[in-house]
């Protein structure tokens, strides 16, 4: 087995592992390993094998899990595993001496080791105990687990080796599907694959889309010629020239020139820019670039600036917040919290970013991925579908040069970590939660996608940019004698490729079945008709509904910034501004929001502390205490998904019934269900599944290790507390 101090390593394949990776290989393991499900008592611990290889950690035994009646299943991970890139904190314990320590790479371990506690990012904690396994094997274990999680470089993570097992034995297949091409995508119901954006053709029929007729596709960037931060082929605005492109680019920060993102119907475009950093050419670039962009629009209407880096937090303030509110909902025992658990969420300051969108920005980058990305999810429909959310990741954060490896840590020895990407799929999940039948996909989707980002396998969030993936991987190809032909670069799995993960049933959880579709299919004198939705069917739901009720209004006064909320916090030269144009913002949204909502076109979020959220599915998860049997959205969830698939047997056999040939042909995608859960029969009266739990489809059981709690301001949070203020202003409110 693997020893840290022999010069030649004898690493053996993972066979017996239920779950194993094509070029995953086991470096070190250790027998009878008792795993921890809770501190108070042992009777429920497991006995196994622990494994580490070059992928995960793993926990192999024949035991089964005690109290849980239901776990999801990822097919590149088994029940008890953790992803290398998953972990944040090692550490290790000896009761006898009195001894722990935090263990880094490469790292020396004085004592032998009886407990081992890992601390992931996904806010797990694990526990292993080795009273009866040898001290030596135990020790080593450890220390390989730190290694491991802790590469020194970019091409020691696990997506290099299964990459490089692919292009040297093209007949393996993981799963039974070859994701060495890396451009599969999750069909939607019409057949759709998610475009990756890494070709010319994905980035014209995108301007065909949003019917951006007076912009083209640029190729002046093709082998990353004038900047590594910008994909090969991008949008500018027609009049743009290439050369003047070039000249312009030495200007701008990381020679990051302006991106276009979407355009409007009403021919308004969004785009993307960096600071110009030559202060003595700045007002006539802008201007050249403003006037260029002016004659895209049909009206030729001047250009709105906004500028991002205005009284924001910096990375440090926004990780700051994410670690307090991790300590908050993980580490803290609650018998210590339980007086001030709403006023120390508060103090986290997480639902204030939330609420108000205040992110960094670096060279343009990251808060324009976000800022760019809910824009457009807030106006394109297209873009709350799954296949279009996942485009826009592409094309937003992917291809244009969102730092994941930096960002999310892959190497855990980045000063730059912050969680900005989560921030944005919190964002999301608000809208998600205050527009429910506007998104095609569920919470349970973007809590996966989360975790996602966490697996070490896929190339979409392990690169910076996507020239450090084709410059690390032809690097990596030249080590190892892959002959790459044409291609840019090795190609990686794609997260979009869920088949890879997930069973085809399972990936049906990803849908939401409140999601009302811009058209509905049915029958009508035996024949397929389309019935398309309008603003005046969706206002009629809205009758004799109070105008201060209207879209989930509690009060006018709920509009209006509150005495505690952060817009009192801001910088002088911001809040100025703010103020002065208060008034009108006020009077704009109380108008909007009088109006019945319209699902598929302009969506705005409700932004009171009433209506802002902590997203417990992806924070509480692993919590057994805040679990609640028999509770949670999944009981609506498994309510609506029933009620939709009896609609869904009722059109089957209505075309049954009108059946004929050319009808059957057409129709034969509306065969299969399209819910998770599914009606025995018309009128299914049986109850919701004994495992549904406020943390489905998750399990918390073994994934936490502290006392159970009973009592706990949890129970008054989760039935709708206001979290947003502390208990001494709630009690002064009362």
């Amino acid at each position: 087995f693997f020893s840290l101090n022999s010069p030649q390593s004898h690493l053996v394949y993972l066979f017996h592992s239920a779950v194993s990776v094509l070029g995953e290989i086991v470096v070190n393991e250790v027998n009878f390993v008792r795993k921890c499900i809770a501190t108070d008592t042992s009777q429920y611990d497991l006995w196994g094998k622990l494994v580490c290889t070059n992928f995960k950690i793993s926990f192999i035994t024949d035991d089964p899990m005690p109290l849980q009646k239901f776990h999801y299943k990822n097919l590149l991970l088994g029940e008890h595993d953790v992803p290398l890139t998953c972990i944040e904190q090692i550490v290790t314990v000896n009761d006898t001496k009195r001894k722990q320590k935090v263990l880094g790479p490469n790292q020396k371990l004085k004592f032998n080791p009886t407990e081992l506690i890992i601390y992931c990012k996904d806010f797990r904690i694990v526990r292993f105990r080795f009273d009866e396994a040898g001290p030596e094997s135990a020790k080593k274990v450890c220390l390989a687990i730190a290694h491991y999680s802790q590469p020194t470089d970019l091409q020691l993570l696990f997506a290099f080796e299964y990459v490089g097992e692919i292009y040297h034995n093209p007949a393996k297949k993981v799963n039974g599907i070859d994701p060495g091409g890396g451009g599969g995508g999750l069909s939607s119901a019409s057949g759709q694959q998610t475009p990756l954006f890494e070709t010319y053709s994905d980035w014209d029929r995108e301007i065909k889309r949003t019917g951006a007729s007076e912009w083209r596709v640029c190729s002046v960037n093709e082998g990353y010629m004038i900047s590594t931060c910008l994909p090969e082929y991008f949008v500018v605005p027609s009049s743009l020239a290439d050369q003047d492109l070039k000249l312009y680019s030495y200007s701008f920060i990381g020679r990051r020139m302006p991106l276009w993102s979407w355009n409007h119907p009403n021919g308004s475009a969004l785009v993307r820019m960096a600071n110009i950093k030559d202060v003595l050419q700045q007002r006539r670039i802008d201007q050249r670039i403003c006037n260029a962009i002016t004659r895209s629009h049909p009206l030729r209407s001047d250009v709105y600036k906004s500028d991002l880096d205005k009284c924001l937090p910096n990375i440090q303030e926004i990780q700051a917040a994410h670690i307090k509110l991790k300590q908050l909902c993980v580490n803290e025992p609650f018998e210590e919290t339980e007086e001030k658990w709403l006023s120390s969420l508060e103090n986290t300051h997480w639902l204030e970013y939330i609420r108000c969108e205040k992110l960094p920005v670096e060279e343009g980058r990251d808060l324009s991925c976000l800022a760019a990305s809910l824009i457009q999810v807030m106006l394109d429909p297209y873009f709350r579908t799954i296949v279009g959310f996942q485009s826009l990741i592409q094309k937003e954060w992917v291809m244009a040069g969102y730092q994941f490896l930096d960002r999310c840590n892959h190497l855990k020895r980045s000063d730059k970590e912050s969680p900005l990407f989560l921030m944005f799929l919190d964002c999301v999940w608000q809208l998600l939660e205050q527009y429910p039948a506007a998104f095609e996909f569920s919470e349970m989707y973007l809590t996966i996608l989360y975790d996602s980002a966490r697996i070490s396998l896929f190339g979409t969030f392990l690169f910076n940019c996507p020239h450090q993936r084709v410059k690390e991987s032809t690097e990596f190809a030249i080590s190892k004698n892959i002959q790459l032909g044409d291609e840019k670069g090795l190609k990686f799995p794609c997260v979009w490729d869920w088949s890879l993960q997930f069973t085809s049933r399972d990936r049906l959880l990803f849908h939401n079945p409140l999601y009302i579709g811009k058209s509905a299919p049915c029958v009508q004198n035996g024949a397929v008709k389309t019935f398309k939705r309008s603003k005046k069917n969706y206002s009629s739901t809205l009758r004799g509904v109070p105008p201060a009720l209207k879209n989930g209004i509690i009060s006018e006064q709920e509009f209006l910034p509150r005495r505690n909320s952060l817009i009192l916090k801001l910088k002088p030269d911001f809040l100025q501004q703010t103020e002065s144009q208060s008034s009108s913002m006020e009077q704009y949204f109380r108008d909007w929001f009088a109006k019945p909502v319209d699902l598929h076109g302009i969506i705005l979020p409700h932004i009171s502390g009433t209506q802002i959220k902590l997203w417990k599915l992806c924070y509480f998860r692993w919590v057994p205490e805040a679990q609640i049997n028999h509770g949670g959205f999944i009981t609506a969830f498994h309510k609506v998904s029933l009620l939709a698939d009896e609609v869904d047997m009722l059109n089957r056999n209505l075309r049954q019934y009108k059946s004929n040939s050319s009808l059957q042909g057409n129709c034969s995608e509306l065969d299969q269900s399209r819910m998770y859960f599914r009606a025995n029969s018309l009128n299914d009266t049986s109850g919701a599944p004994d495992f549904l739990s406020s943390s489905f489809p998750f399990s918390p059981v073994g994934n936490l290790c502290r006392r159970s709690i009973l009592g706990t301001p949890l129970s008054k949070f989760l039935s709708g507390a206001k979290i947003w203020l502390s208990t001494e202003t709630l009690a002064n409110e009362d």
